[in-house]
C-alpha cells in the first residue's frame, strides 16, 4: 500500500510540473449548483404523470422543457396527450436500470463537481468577460439521444453515456449498434469535466470550418484542444483527446510520417466532404495510415500546429487564438516535424 501511494504522489508531481506556467486559479470563486434531475423524474408517480410534471417543472423551469422536447424528442404534452405521457411512463419504466445503477456509480458527485468548478476557475481566468454557468444537471436521457450539452439552466450531463466503459447496456446488441467499443470505451464518469469544459469552448466560440479545407479544420479543432489544455491543466492527454495511451504515443512517435502522409496525398487543401471525414470524424482508426493510428487522427496534427503557432506567438490570448485565421494560424506556425 505504500509503494503504491508513493506512485500516486510521483505521478501527481510530474502532472502538476508538466506545466509550470499554470495560473493560480484559486482565488477564484465560483458558484456551481448540481441537480440530480433523473432522481425527481424517476420518482415521477406514473398513476399521475401530467399533474407531477407540473411539479417537476416549478423546480426545474426551463430544463424540463429541455428535456422533454429536445432530448427526449417528444412531442407537446398536454392533458389530451395519452400517447405522449404513455411514452414517458414507458422510458421511466425501460430506463429503471439505468437510473439505478446510476444511483450507485455516482453516489458521490463531489469529486465531478469539484473538478468542473476548477475548470470554470480556470475559464473565468482566460475569459473573464463570458458568463459562468451556475447550475449543473444531471439527467438519464435515450442512449442514442443528447448527452452532455449546455441548455438554458446550465451545464447538463446525461450520465446514460458515462457509467463506465464495461456497463451491460454498451456490450449489448443494440448499445453496439449505436456505440461501437471505440466510442462506448469513453463513456466513464472521467469525462463529464473535459465533456463540460469542451461545450463552453464551443459556446464561446462557435466553430465556422464546415466547408473549409481539411488543413483549417484540422487548425480549428486543434485550437480548441489547446485552449482544453490551459483550462485542464492536470487531465490527462487520452481523457482530452480521446485517443488511446497506445494511440498517442504512435501519434508522437511517428509525427513526421503522419504529416509527410498529408503532404504527400495532397489533402491539407482538400474540401471534399467524403474525404476530411476519414480524417476527422470518430472511427476505430485511420485505416489509410495503420491499424494502429487513431481515428480522427486529424485533431492530433491540428493542435500540434496550434502549439507550434502559439510558441511563436507566447502573448496571444486564448480568445484571440479561438478567433485567429485558421489558415494564417497554419502558415505562420511554420509547423514542420520530422
Amino acid at each position: 500500500m505504500k509503494k503504491a501511494i508513493v506512485v500516486l504522489l510521483a505521478l501527481s508531481t510530474l502532472l502538476a510540473c508538466k506545466d509550470k506556467n499554470i495560473p493560480d486559479v484559486s482565488g477564484i470563486n465560483v458558484e456551481l449548483a448540481v441537480h440530480r434531475f433523473e432522481q425527481d423524474f424517476f420518482a415521477l408517480d406514473t398513476t399521475q404523470v401530467m399533474a407531477s410534471l407540473e411539479q417537476l417543472g416549478e423546480k426545474y423551469p426551463m430544463f424540463l422543457g429541455d428535456f422533454l422536447y429536445n432530448i427526449m424528442e417528444l412531442p407537446p404534452v398536454t392533458d389530451t396527450s395519452t400517447q405522449v405521457l404513455n411514452l414517458i411512463k414507458k422510458f421511466i419504466a425501460d430506463y429503471a436500470f439505468v437510473k439505478d445503477s446510476a444511483s450507485a456509480v455516482f453516489k458521490n458527485f463531489n469529486p465531478i463537481e469539484e473538478e468542473v468548478k476548477q475548470g470554470l476557475r480556470f475559464v473565468s481566468y482566460y475569459f473573464p468577460a463570458y458568463k459562468l454557468p451556475q447550475n449543473l444537471i444531471t439527467f438519464i436521457g435515450p442512449m442514442e439521444g443528447y448527452s452532455d450539452v449546455i441548455t438554458r439552466e446550465g451545464l447538463a450531463v446525461g450520465l446514460q453515456l458515462h457509467m463506465g466503459s464495461n456497463f451491460s447496456l454498451y456490450q449489448s446488441a443494440l448499445g453496439q449498434s449505436v456505440f461501437p467499443t471505440y466510442i462506448s470505451r469513453r463513456f466513464t464518469p472521467a469525462t463529464i469535466p473535459v465533456n463540460c469544459m469542451k461545450n463552453i469552448i464551443d459556446d464561446i466560440a462557435p466553430e465556422r470550418s464546415v466547408g473549409k479545407p481539411l488543413v483549417e479544420q484540422m487548425v480549428e479543432k486543434g485550437k480548441r484542444l489547446y485552449v482544453l489544455d490551459k483550462i485542464m491543466p492536470r487531465t490527462a492527454d487520452t481523457l482530452k483527446t480521446g485517443y488511446t495511451a497506445a494511440q498517442l504515443k504512435g501519434c508522437y512517435t511517428n509525427e513526421g510520417k503522419i504529416w509527410n502522409f498529408f503532404l504527400a496525398n495532397n489533402l491539407l487543401f482538400n474540401i471534399d466532404p467524403a474525404i476530411i471525414r476519414s480524417y476527422m470524424e470518430e472511427a476505430p482508426n485511420t485505416p489509410e495510415m495503420s491499424e494502429g493510428s487513431p481515428g480522427a487522427i486529424g485533431l492530433f496534427v491540428g493542435w500540434r500546429i496550434v502549439q507550434k503557432y502559439m510558441e511563436g506567438n507566447p502573448g496571444l490570448s486564448l480568445n484571440e487564438l479561438l478567433n485567429a485565421d485558421a489558415r494564417k494560424v497554419f502558415e505562420e506556425s511554420k509547423y514542420r516535424p520530422n
